[in-house]
C-alpha cells in the first residue's frame, strides 16, 4: 500500500506506513547510503526547537492552538524515541543542502504525527501543515545550527560527567600505589625512581583537565541563531516571534543558550564547532596517550590489566590488551573527526555552511566515542592490579637508580660506582645495583633515598 504526495518536481509514491512525505522521499531516493544515519540525538534536537517554534507561535497569535498543541505533542513523541519513531528518520548524514532534508523529514514526521493526535490520516496536510505550521517562521539555516548547539551541550554535560568518572578510578589507584616504587623511564629507556602512583597521578590529572575543558565547551555553544531564518536577518519572521522564541527554547531546554547578536555571521560561519572539536581532540589525544602507557605497563609486567576475552583464534591462552586498544582507536577516530569539523566548516560559502550535516555527524560522533570509551575505561581501570616485585626488579636493576643517590654521595662519587659497578657484574651477572649500592653505601642510606615517602616529596632537603 502507498500514497501519492506531490511537490514542484512532480508526483511520488510513498509507504502507507512512512510518516514522513515527499521531501524526505526525494531525499532518500537522491543520496548515496553510506550507513551513516542522521543522528538521532539530533533529530530530538530538531524537534525541540520545532516546540519552541509552536508554543512562540501560538502565544503570538500567528498559529491556532490547537494546530500547535498537536505539534508539541507530536514533537514530543520524536523526543521520547523508540525503534518505531527512529525509524521514520532513515536519512543519510552526508546529505547536500546544508540538512534540508533533515529538518524537512522533522517536518513531515512531526506533522503525520500531529494528525495522529487530531484524528486525521497521514498526508492529510490541511490543518497541519509540514512547512506553513510545523516550520512556520524557520529556515533550515537557523534550525539545524540552533539544533546542533542543544545537541553538542547535552553532549559535552554527559561527556564531563563520564570524564569525572574515569579521573576518580585513576585517582582512587594513584592512592592505592603511592607505595610502590619504581623506575620512571623516558624515551622507552629507564630514567629515575618515581613511585606508581605517582605515574596514574599523570592520568588522573589529564583527564581533569579534559573534564574541565569539556565543561566549558556549553559556552561556547550558547549563542543561537534561530530567529535568523535563511541567512540570519531574519527575513519572514516577525519581530515579536525572534525575541521571543529563544526564551521558550531556553525555558524547555533548560540550556543557557541566548540569541546571537550577529546571526548572519552566527549562519555564515562555524568556527565555534571548531573550537569545540580541538578541546574534543584534546581529550582524544590524552585519551590515547595514556591507554598506549597502560598497555605498555602491562606488557612489562608492572600492572595487570584485568583480562576481557580470547585474544586468538588460533593461540591458546593468549589475552590482549584489548580495551586500551579500543581506546586508542577512538582516539584515533576523534582527532581524524576534528580534521572533518575543520574542513567542513572552511568550506562554508558566503552566507552559509553547506556543509553542516557532516560537520555535525562528526562533532556528535566524537562526543558519543568519547564518552563511550570514558565509561567502558573507568570499569575496566578500577580492576588494574599493580605488581610491587616486578616494579621493584626493575627499578633495582637500573643503572640510573645512582640519579637519586646525588644529593647524599655528589657527582664524581656516583660516577665512581657506576664503573665500580659495571666490573663487579661482570663477575657477578646477578648482582643487582640496588645490592651493590647496599654493600658500599649501607642498606639504611638505600632503604632511605629509595623510600616512597622520599620519592614523593617535593625535592631534597
Amino acid at each position: 500500500m502507498t500514497r501519492q504526495e506531490q511537490d514542484a518536481l512532480g508526483t511520488l509514491e510513498i509507504a502507507d506506513g512512512a510518516l514522513w512525505g515527499i521531501h524526505t522521499q526525494r531525499a532518500l531516493n537522491n543520496f548515496p547510503k553510506t550507513g551513516r544515519r542522521v543522528p538521532f540525538v539530533l533529530i530530538g534536537s530538531i524537534a525541540v526547537v520545532k516546540q519552541a517554534a509552536a508554543l512562540t507561535n501560538a502565544e503570538l497569535g500567528f498559529l491556532k492552538r490547537d494546530a500547535a498543541d498537536a505539534i508539541v505533542a507530536a514533537c514530543g513523541k520524536v523526543c521520547e524515541g523508540g525503534a518505531e519513531i527512529e525509524a521514520q528518520f532513515p536519512l543519510d548524514a552526508l546529505q547536500g543542502g546544508a540538512g534540508t532534508s533533515t529538518n524537512m523529514n522533522v517536518n513531515e514526521v512531526v506533522a503525520n504525527l500531529a494528525f495522529a493526535h487530531l484524528g486525521k490520516p497521514p498526508g492529510d496536510y490541511a490543518c497541519v501543515h509540514p512547512l506553513h505550521h510545523v516550520n512556520l517562521h524557520q529556515s533550515t539555516n537557523d534550525v539545524y545550527p540552533t539544533a546542533l548547539r542543544i545537541a553538542a551541550i547535552a553532549g559535552v554535560r554527559r561527556l564531563s560527567d563520564a570524564m569525572a568518572k574515569l579521573q576518580g578510578a585513576f585517582q582512587a589507584k594513584e592512592t592505592a600505589f603511592q607505595g610502590i616504587v619504581k623506575i620512571g623511564r623516558t624515551e622507552l629507556q629507564a630514567a629515575v625512581p618515581m613511585t606508581l602512583g605517582q605515574e596514574f597521578s599523570t592520568f588522573a590529572e589529564a583527564i581533569a583537565r579534559d573534564r574541565w575543558r569539556t565543561f566549558k565547551c556549553e559556552e561556547r555553544l550558547r549563542l543561537v541563531n534561530l530567529g535568523g531564518t535563511a541567512i540570519g536577518t531574519g527575513l519572514t519572521a516577525p519581530r515579536a516571534y525572534i525575541f521571543r522564541v529563544i526564551e521558550v527554547l531556553r525555558s524547555l531546554t533548560g540550556m543557557g543558550l541566548s540569541r546571537n547578536e550577529n546571526a548572519i555571521d552566527a549562519t555564515a560561519n562555524a568556527d565555534a564547532f571548531v573550537e569545540v572539536s580541538g578541546i574534543l581532540k584534546a581529550s582524544a589525544a590524552n585519551l590515547g596517550k595514556i591507554a598506549a602507557d597502560l598497555r605498555l605497563l602491562h606488557f612489562l609486567g608492572e600492572i595487570a590489566l584485568p583480562p576481557l576475552q580470547a585474544g586468538s583464534s588460533i593461540m591458546p591462552g593468549k589475552i590482549n590488551p584489548v580495551m586500551m586498544e579500543s581506546a586508542m582507536q577512538i582516539g584515533i577516530a576523534v582527532r581524524a573527526n576534528d580534521s572533518v569539523v575543520a574542513e567542513c566548516a572552511a568550506h562554508g560559502t558566503l552566507q552559509i555552511n553547506e556543509f553542516m550535516p557532516l560537520l555535525a555527524f562528526a562533532l556528535l560522533d566524537s562526543i558519543a566515542m568519547l564518552e563511550a570509551a570514558a565509561l567502558a575505561l573507568t570499569g575496566h581501570i578500577a580492576g588494574i592490579e599493580a605488581d610491587a616485585v616486578c616494579c621493584a626488579s626493575f627499578l633495582a636493576d637500573s643503572p640510573t637508580l645512582l640519579t637519586a643517590f646525588l644529593p647524599k654521595i655528589g657527582y664524581e662519587r656516583a660516577e665512581a660506582l657506576t664503573k665500580a659497578f659495571a666490573e663487579a657484574k661482570k663477575k657477578h651477572p646477578a648482582l643487582t645495583l640496588r645490592a651493590f649500592l647496599s654493600m658500599e653505601l649501607g642498606e639504611t642510606l638505600v632503604n632511605e633515598v629509595l623510600s616512597a615517602p622520599n620519592l614523593l616529596k617535593l625535592g631534597h632537603d
